[in-house]
């Protein structure tokens, strides 16, 4: 067992699941010092900023259209580890974080279909639009 206090296996699904792209998890069961945290929030950032290109100038934005991807893809992740952590067994979270009585409740259950839910339609949907895109700039 670490040295690092006790993590809920609860709330870091939670936490994935509402700021996950931004790397929330992260710090809470790794600190400040973890180096993946700190890396989370630049490509959401940058996606956002697409998204926000294309919101104000039109899908025709060059620039717009080839960065909202990466907002979708770190949603993605964001979700993927809601699942990873909800889903991890009460045993090896124990054994990894050192929660007490760390079996799985209600809450987690609702945040790891949530997590399925909001990453499945981000994952569809920045593939779809990055195909879409891919192919319109293709034609002649």
């Amino acid at each position: 067992m670490s040295s690092t206090p006790a993590r809920s296996k609860t709330l870091a699904t939670w936490l994935a699941v509402v700021g996950g792209s931004l790397g929330l998890h992260r710090f809470y069961l790794h600190g400040a010092g973890d180096l993946r945290a700190w890396l989370h929030p630049w490509p959401t950032l940058v996606g956002a900023y697409g998204f926000l290109r294309l919101r104000q100038l039109g899908t025709d934005d060059l620039l717009g259209s080839r960065l909202v991807p990466l907002l979708g893809a770190m949603i993605a992740i964001g979700m993927l580890a809601a699942l990873v952590y909800g889903l991890t067994p009460a045993e090896r979270w124990r054994a990894r974080f050192g929660e007490k009585g760390s079996a799985t409740g209600w809450a987690t259950v609702i945040g790891v279909v949530i997590a399925l839910f909001v990453g499945a339609t981000a994952t569809m949907a920045t593939i779809a639009y990055t195909a879409q895109r891919y192919f319109e700039l293709r034609a002649p």
